[in-house]
């Protein structure tokens, strides 16, 4: 990008649109100073998350527009964010029309109806519900319960115009188009079905007792019975509502769990402090994203094309933006909106109980996926949700070290894929740079030569050289295990961030009787987890296979190493001719075998010294 144009950029708020070379836009971002922001995408890019890096490298061209101020800002960034839906922005894949309960209280005769629009017509309006089965259920409710019509009369046309229907006959319905019903009385219905929906429930059920209780004392022990029955199904409802808020204003509850690259989010609707709904979000392409930045952003998508908009709304992770953002939405309310993220008490609670329920929401994904996706056990969905990690360990590498008194000294890494050994593409490595039995270093030397040779072999691939498939060293893994503790994981931990890569380490530690007994992280905390559970079968099992390989390496060189000694001996051979002789035939029961002709047939070997071979193996016959 041109300094030129980059340094003459304004020092004022605005937007920024980035486009690639077709001039598609790709990002929409806004700035409270516009040459500050835009050049942090040019300067210092390897800070820059591998996301950023992806977009940066994409950037044909850009545009910005200045505006008055921050809050400007924000709106015309929600606003082109939508219209381009740009391919770095995150993007929720979610349906914000919400069913409501509509009350027309500003009618001379109200309704109550369904609806999926909030407008400012003077009417109440209650909700939002998590779908229209709840909501149709719910006025099911209300017009049994406060008998309201459910028919399509026009009043006050209608009245005296009809005949008596079936639910005035079986008194479901207070029937106003054929009995003499004041207007008064026909509203107070419809304020009674309002409190009902308020969830002023106590008001209710104490002012239909008295009214049960005259109507027994005046002996209409029908109107009593039926008075009744209103009260039970009232205290009945009452029993299914979760009261989480001692608040009685409207709040909404915000949590994220963020899992490798979606963003699962959780929003709990609360009113008057009774929980009425929930709703969970997916949202695409967060992988690298800072947590804060993309809480930030779904707030401004999820409310900036919505008019049901709480007083209050409490989120699980903290952004500096929210001052911004409650300052945008109290203008687009009208009143005061405040969005924070609570640092004591009982919205302390509600967030991680929304936290818990994102949790869940991806669990669900994931083993949906992965019925979908029959070669995924739910084994390494477990695994991966227990050690908290970002993706899927659908590919998990362990490493150990063998050696006898720090000679012969190797390292050994296997692969589990999808939970199964892909023995294809175990490893083994001749430690050569260690000397004596150093478990730390060695492991360093094993980890550093793997990634070192990944890291060519995706170059070589860049460059059209080498075709995918026969990389000897991809793909990356989802998650390392080291057969080692702390140590282990703290030295290997810090040569992988010199090497800029970023994979979960754990040390797979065992107890004093040399069973597997667990797992540690990279910052020394023990990963409890049951001995009687899938997971931790499957890392038994890990560790053993990687202890077997290694020590099988191990034994191998040590078996080439005594035969080297035993060729020693003979006279004519010397080290040089031994190693020869070793790497040609490879084991000692070839040699054995060899003849003459054969024995000759190594690269530098003498007559005299294959003879004198052949003779050392063959001297009893």
């Amino acid at each position: 990008m041109d300094k030129k144009f980059l340094n003459n950029l304004p020092e004022e708020p605005g937007v920024y649109i980035m486009k690639n070379k077709d001039g598609k836009v790709i990002y929409v971002g806004k700035a409270k100073i516009l040459k500050n922001r835009v050049r942090q995408y040019f300067q210092n890019t390897a800070s820059h998350t591998s996301k950023v890096r992806a977009m940066v490298s994409n950037i044909h061209s850009f545009e910005y527009i200045i505006t008055d101020s921050e809050i400007e800002a924000l709106i015309l960034e929600c606003n082109l964010i939508k219209k381009y839906k740009p391919y770095y922005n995150i993007l929720l894949k979610d349906d914000k029309n919400f069913p409501y309960i509509k009350v027309t209280l500003s009618e001379e005769y109200p309704r109550l109806e369904f609806t999926r629009r909030l407008v400012k017509d003077g009417a109440k309006y209650f909700g939002p519900y998590t779908n229209s089965f709840s909501v149709r259920q719910t006025i099911d409710m209300v017009k049994k319960l406060v008998k309201i019509p459910t028919c399509n009369i026009k009043l006050p046309a209608d009245m005296g115009r009809k005949r008596t229907c079936l639910n005035a006959h079986i008194n479901q319905c207070v029937a106003p188009c054929v009995n003499n019903m004041t207007k008064e009385e026909y509203r107070k219905l419809f304020k009674d079905a309002c409190s009902f929906l308020e969830g002023n429930h106590s008001e209710l059920l104490n002012r239909l007792t008295d009214e049960m209780q005259q109507a027994s004392n005046d002996m209409e022990f029908e109107r009593a019975a039926l008075l009744r029955d209103k009260i039970k199904s009232i205290k009945q409802l009452e029993e299914k509502q979760k009261i989480i808020s001692k608040s009685q204003e409207d709040e909404d509850v915000i949590g994220f769990y963020q899992y490798n690259n979606k963003t699962f989010a959780e929003v709990f609707f609360v009113r008057r402090g009774i929980l009425i709904g929930r709703h969970n979000c997916v949202i695409d392409r967060t992988e690298g994203d800072m947590e804060e930045q993309i809480a930030a952003d779904f707030v401004k998508q999820f409310y900036g094309d919505t008019s049901d908009i709480p007083k209050n709304i409490y989120i699980s992770v903290d952004s500096s933006e929210y001052s911004l953002i409650s300052e945008w939405l109290t203008v687009k309310t009208g009143r005061k909106t405040v969005v924070k993220c609570p640092k004591r008490g009982e919205k302390v609670s509600l967030t991680q109980m929304a936290v818990k329920n994102a949790h869940q929401s991806a669990v669900n994904y994931l083993l949906k996926k992965a019925k979908a996706d029959r070669n995924v056990d739910k084994t390494v969905i477990d695994f991966s949700q227990e050690l908290g990690l970002k993706r899927l360990a659908r590919r998990i590498e362990a490493y150990d070290i063998s050696n006898t008194s720090g000679s012969e000294n190797v390292g050994s890494m296997v692969v589990f894929h999808d939970g199964k050994p892909l023995k294809s593409a175990y490893r083994k490595f001749k430690i050569e740079t260690v000397q004596g039995a150093d478990d730390y270093k060695s492991m360093a030397e094993v980890i550093y030569r793997r990634f070192k040779n990944a890291k060519e072999e995706e170059l070589l691939i860049a460059e059209n050289k080498l075709e995918e498939g026969k990389a000897k060293f991809l793909p990356m893994p989802d998650c390392i295990l080291l057969d080692g503790g702390k140590g282990h994981v703290s030295t290997v931990c810090e040569l992988l961030e010199m090497l800029d890569i970023f994979v979960p380490v754990f040390g797979m530690v065992k107890d004093d009787r040399h069973r597997t007994k667990g797992l540690v992280s990279s910052n020394g905390e023990e990963v409890i987890m049951k001995n009687t559970s899938q997971v931790f079968f499957m890392i038994t099992r890990i560790q053993d296979e990687v202890h077997r390989f290694a020590v099988k390496y191990h034994n191998e060189l040590r078996k080439k190493k005594m035969a080297s000694l035993a060729l020693l001996e003979i006279d004519g051979v010397g080290k040089a001719t031994a190693i020869k002789v070793m790497k040609h035939f490879k084991t000692m029961s070839a040699i054995k075998n060899a003849e003459i002709d054969e024995l000759m047939a190594v690269k530098g070997i003498t007559k005299r010294a294959a003879i004198n071979i052949f003779n050392f193996f063959n001297k009893t016959t």
